[in-house]
């Protein structure tokens, strides 16, 4: 199990908005255990089948596990604090633009109360063979397979995530990690998880420009992860200096290119694609080894 399983019950908190109540819908239908909501002012109200709730102290009878918390930026912390304070220990936080010194608290603090934080600005995890997600990747694109995939980037997820699933393979688990420059989880950490994870056999390692992240999962990997990894770099033709569109995605004195993360990777034995579409064709030559 990383981090989910089928028997998790999750709240969702801002489900009564647009994005609160249409993910929470296709969580359902992929099999989440979505027990309840959160939406002050809504209380003895329900959405997609699913009761709402003014706090989540108020859903505490569901023994609820694990949130998705779906609120305007400003208010982020405070349904953080919220979640964290009344024992949910996985908290996902799909919002973007949340304030850098809110992220660098709750993360902090999760870490404090032995908690995971999912994100910010993120697409989720989806754990496929329990049949359970958190977040916002679309249900249609998974297999049920023995492929892991961590990314730092949401829509390229998908993309990669569906071009195993039409060459035939499936997937494990998929996590997005949020493309801020502060993120509740690295590629170490969910490495770790799926060095224990049996339902993986390989992982699929989506990284960008900017950061050192890759980088540092590059050293892990050479001396500590036994499973084969692959890998796909965004922003290998991105101009020097210009802004890109994730927080995350900032070089800085020479390091985070594209360039320096996958020379890293190569000498961690992990063959990098030049285009998403060659991934699968990567894991088959690490299957068939």
């Amino acid at each position: 199990m990383v981090y989910i399983n089928k028997n998790t019950k999750v709240i969702v908190q801002g489900i009564t908005g647009h994005q609160g109540s249409f993910h929470s819908n296709e969580m359902i239908k992929f099999g989440t255990k979505v027990v309840a909501g959160v939406s002050p002012g809504k209380a003895g109200t329900t959405v997609n089948g699913v009761p709402v709730f003014d706090s989540v102290e108020e859903t505490l009878n569901f023994e609820p596990e694990a949130t998705m918390i779906s609120v305007p930026a400003p208010y982020v912390k405070d349904a953080f604090y919220e979640a964290l304070d009344h024992g949910i220990k996985v908290i996902y936080i799909l919002t973007e633009h949340v304030p850098v010194h809110d992220s660098m608290a709750m993360v902090n603090e999760a870490r404090l109360k032995n908690a995971i934080v999912i994100g910010p600005n993120g697409p989720g995890i989806t754990v496929v063979h329990e049949k359970t997600k958190i977040g916002i990747m679309p249900n249609h694109i998974f297999r049920k397979g023995n492929v892991a995939v961590i990314s730092r980037s949401g829509t390229l997820t998908y993309e990669i995530v569906k071009s195993i699933t039409d060459y035939g393979m499936g997937e494990s688990t998929v996590i997005g990690l949020g493309g801020d420059a502060i993120v509740g989880l690295s590629f170490i950490d969910v490495l770790k998880e799926l060095k224990k994870e049996r339902q993986t056999r390989a992982v699929v390692l989506i990284g960008e420009i900017g950061g050192t992240a890759e980088e540092d999962a590059a050293e892990y990997i050479r001396t500590e992860f036994n499973k084969p990894v692959v890998a796909y770099i965004a922003g290998r033709s991105a101009p020097p200096g210009k802004r890109m569109g994730h927080a995350g995605a900032i070089i800085t004195r020479g390091k985070g290119t594209a360039e320096s993360k996958i020379k890293a990777l190569n000498s961690a034995g992990v063959d990098v694609a030049d285009y998403p579409q060659d991934i699968p064709l990567l894991l088959e030559k690490k299957f068939k080894k």
